[in-house]
């Protein structure tokens, strides 16, 4: 926010280290009406910001990406002390997010300016032409395992596009948006990008404070108590929601890199990526060697408190319960861990665990996990391996592993996105839409979509001369409607031609 509140009055909350416990920051719990406050600041200065051309609000986003990128190691601690995450995966994920913010300021006016469109042959008269315009003010509820690269991918895009943002963070990761927020005031001068702290209830306070779409990471099941709030006003929502990603590993895959990048994908950030590798399938000419070159991988791999471990601990604790049930039910099911097990789950750490010979139908292959836990599971062909990769309700992202038919298989995975010998690395191309399918949520983040994402459509037809036919005068006449009706049987009867553009 940018007006100091009565902190006699405020209530506030604690943002904690996951690793010690100790106390990294305490925090205003912003109420109702904080959140009206902030939004209506925000409005105004949306007028000022959606005034700016392109260029102008291109070069104050660029000066805010300086200030970041100057000071990347002091954002990389902030995430390391809030999520508990290694320095080296913070700065990788700041790193992303400032590229992102590049590419959305670079790119907003060849996506979003006005431009001619076609106008048909029956209005020929016509000059046509659509833009993209700013919604209006943005409301963005951010998650606490991403919390800069997942949240920047709506405020950066939103930002460029004309809005203005009010962004309301993981009451894990608090500190974060408020110095995302802090830097971006210091860089532009106004209140373009607000920041609102507290728990469920200010992030439902933003849901029904009058903004004009909110932008959703984190669960499914919070996802649609999201869309709830917002639909009492009507308030459109895009909604990036949970996963159940999937490796395909095919016959001719480098197996070695698909052991490699399938263990990068299930336990980087602790396993905490929503289009984190969950599941595998693997061909049965290669499933043996697969397992083999991947547990050997996985036996080098720890997570501890120590400086050089390269994977942190699980940040919301309610989800180690999570994570301990999804092993308990796999291995009570007849599941076998080759490495790890339900002794992986600590108090503050999971080890690496990898499952298999689990059935198809339990929550370790059904339910979104979230922990460094994978399944491996052998298939006759890429037939079966498709079939079980779709037999899910999320759709959010999946892997394939093939020399040969690579994109073949790709094409026919139900998800928002495919990544090909190679894993999660959609989500680092600025021009790819991010977004799922099913509950993994809709609506698109990043690339063109991204920009349009918050915008709507404003198009314009203009009259160059006097129609031919006036068709839409209570002057037509009878000759007029049959010359329309010859027309378009030349245009679309029997024997017609396909209108190009």
């Amino acid at each position: 926010m940018t007006q100091q509140l009565d902190q006699t009055r405020t209530e506030t909350f604690d943002s904690l280290n996951p690793i010690t416990g100790d106390v990294v920051g305490t925090h205003p719990v912003h109420s109702a009406a904080d959140v009206e406050a902030a939004v209506a600041s925000a409005r105004e200065a949306a007028a000022w910001w959606s005034a700016l051309s392109y260029d102008e609000r291109a070069r104050h986003l660029t000066t805010w990406r300086g200030v970041i990128t100057r000071r990347l190691a002091q954002l990389a601690d902030v995430m390391h002390q809030e999520t508990g995450k290694p320095h080296g995966d913070a700065t990788l994920e700041a790193a992303l997010a400032i590229d992102h913010l590049a590419w959305a300021g670079g790119h907003a006016e060849k996506v979003l300016k006005r431009r001619r469109v076609p106008s048909g042959l029956l209005m020929a008269n016509q000059a046509a032409s659509v833009e993209y315009r700013p919604l209006g003010v943005v409301g963005v509820i951010g998650p606490w395992n991403y919390p800069v690269f997942t949240p920047m991918g709506s405020i950066a895009y939103a930002l460029a596009a004309g809005n203005a943002v009010v962004f309301k963070p993981s009451e894990y990761t608090p500190g974060v948006g408020e110095w995302l927020a802090r830097t971006f005031v210091e860089a532009v001068g106004r209140p373009v990008f607000q920041v609102v702290t507290g728990l469920g209830d200010t992030g439902a306070a933003l849901c029904r404070a009058g903004v004009d779409k909110v932008a959703f990471t984190g669960s499914t099941a919070t996802g649609k108590r999201v869309m709830a709030a917002c639909a009492e006003t009507l308030t459109p929502v895009v909604i990036e929601a949970g996963g159940k990603d999937a490796v395909i590993v095919d016959s001719d895959a480098d197996i070695d890199a698909a052991a490699d990048a399938t263990l990068w994908g299930a336990c980087a950030n602790a396993g905490q990526t929503c289009t984190g590798v969950e599941r595998v399938y693997v061909h049965e000419r290669v499933y043996d060697q697969f397992l083999d070159a991947l547990v050997e991988k996985a036996q080098g791999l720890r997570a501890d408190a120590t400086s050089g471990s390269q994977l942190g601990p699980i940040t919301m604790p309610k989800q180690l319960d999570v994570i301990r049930s999804h092993i308990q039910d796999a291995l009570d099911r007849g599941g076998r861990a080759v490495v790890g097990g339900i002794d992986a789950v600590g108090d503050r750490f999971v080890q690496p665990t990898i499952l298999v010979d689990v059935p198809e139908d339990s929550l370790a292959v059904q339910e979104e996990t979230f922990g460094p836990t994978v399944t491996v599971a052998k298939v006759r062909d890429m037939d079966e391996a498709i079939a079980r990769t779709n037999a899910t309700r999320y759709g959010l992202g999946s892997t394939v592993f093939s020399k040969a038919r690579g994109m073949e298989i790709a094409e026919r995975i139900r998800s928002g996105m495919t990544a090909i010998n190679g894993v999660i690395t959609f989500a680092a191309i600025p021009s790819l839409p991010f977004g799922g399918v099913g509950d993994s949520g809709f609506g698109r983040i990043h690339g063109p979509d991204g920009l349009r994402e918050f915008t709507y459509p404003k198009a314009i037809s203009r009259q160059r001369f006097k129609p031919v036919l006036a068709l839409t005068s209570f002057t037509r006449t009878e000759k007029a409607d049959q010359q329309l009706a010859s027309i378009m049987a030349i245009l679309h009867g029997r024997g017609g031609t396909i209108p190009k553009d």
